[in-house]
């Protein structure tokens, strides 16, 4: 089948329990820049039971279609029945281009589905973009431990995919005077029929830190180097009721756990507030906060990356700066009657 015959952009609404993840609508806003770009339609794919009513909601966020399967056998995840309905569908109606979230599911359903249409995938992206002229999609995401990007092409498979972390993409803002279309489809599966069976779900313990719900996250980078290090940079978190987050390095050198780490290997924030202490800005950090709506970076090297990414930048050794703003700052606060975690 000749690859012209595909067209139309399409993004996976993740959603449990009838509650729409918040990546599918990030990816729907980068999605509608795509698919003005190729002048196509945005289509979201929204799987599940009793979702038909949360359609209609994703056209204020950018889409023009939305394929529905509302099917009991749909009402958890299983790998087996979501890569025959996404399969099925990618054959009808034949996308240009289907992007995913990088979530657990997300991924497991992306490799499934590529396994099942044969053809390519690219994981854990952070930029997306179309060459017009030979009418490729450009799926970029950081490799050789961050020291570079690498774009991928998928140049004679069908559709063009890819998983995006979440976070990566700004969510749009909503137009609720938009409308659209719902298609409907039958996924034609009886539970009987299944090889996998769901016993019990059990849901875990939620984190004690998520910092990809955090307005102000205070990070320490491998110019902290020990514990000492670490209880300054707790300080100033503690001072501005901030969270606290890790480059690899740290977390690495055993400093603070795994669920603080940010970046390509950790999360991907978007804070009010990110202030960076000792990070040199290698990308494999910058990817997981570079649209955090203020940065402020605290290094002693003027020439060190992370200023790129910084709107303000302080080049000063952090053992002797931390402690003097930690001190300003809590002067201040108790001026206005603000109590903190210090």
């Amino acid at each position: 089948m000749s690859i012209e015959e595909y067209k139309d952009v399409w993004v996976f609404i993740e959603q449990r329990e009838g509650e729409i993840f918040d990546v599918g609508l990030e990816l729907l806003g980068a999605g509608r820049e795509l698919a003005d770009k190729l002048e196509v339609n945005l289509c979201g794919v929204l799987l599940g039971n009793n979702v038909k009513n949360s359609a209609e909601g994703l056209y204020a966020y950018g889409a023009d279609i939305v394929y529905v399967i509302d099917d009991p056998v749909l009402e958890n995840y299983r790998t087996e029945t979501y890569m025959k309905a996404v399969g099925d569908l990618v054959r009808k109606y034949k996308p240009e281009i289907f992007i995913y979230g990088a979530t657990s599911n997300g991924k497991d359903l992306a490799s499934a589905v590529a396994t099942e249409v044969m053809t390519g995938l690219t994981a854990d992206t952070t930029m997306l973009d179309i060459n017009l002229e030979k009418r490729l999609f450009e799926a970029s995401r950081p490799a050789f431990g961050g020291n570079i990007m690498a774009t991928i092409l998928c140049k004679k498979h069908r559709p063009q995919m890819a998983t995006v972390r979440p976070k990566v993409m700004k969510k749009p803002e909503a137009d609720f005077s938009r409308t659209g279309k719902i298609i409907e489809e039958d996924l034609g599966l009886k539970e009987e029929d299944l090889q996998t069976k769901i016993i019990d779900i059990v849901k875990s313990a939620k984190k004690s830190v998520n910092l990809e719900e955090s307005d102000i996250i205070v990070t320490a980078g491998k110019g902290i180097k020990d514990e000492k290090g670490m209880a300054m940079v707790k300080e100033l978190a503690d001072t501005l009721n901030a969270d606290l987050g890790a480059s690899r390095d740290v977390v690495e050198a055993g400093l603070i756990g795994h669920a603080h780490q940010v970046g390509q290997t950790g999360v991907t924030v978007t804070p009010k507030l990110y202030i960076v202490i000792g990070v040199s800005g290698a990308v494999q950090h910058t990817v997981g906060m570079q649209n955090s709506d203020v940065i402020i970076a605290i290094n002693n090297d003027p020439e060190a990356a992370i200023f790129n990414v910084a709107h303000y930048g302080i080049v000063a050794d952090a053992f002797e700066i931390v402690p003097k703003l930690t001190a300003e700052l809590k002067k201040a606060l108790d001026k206005e009657g603000v109590t903190t975690n210090g």
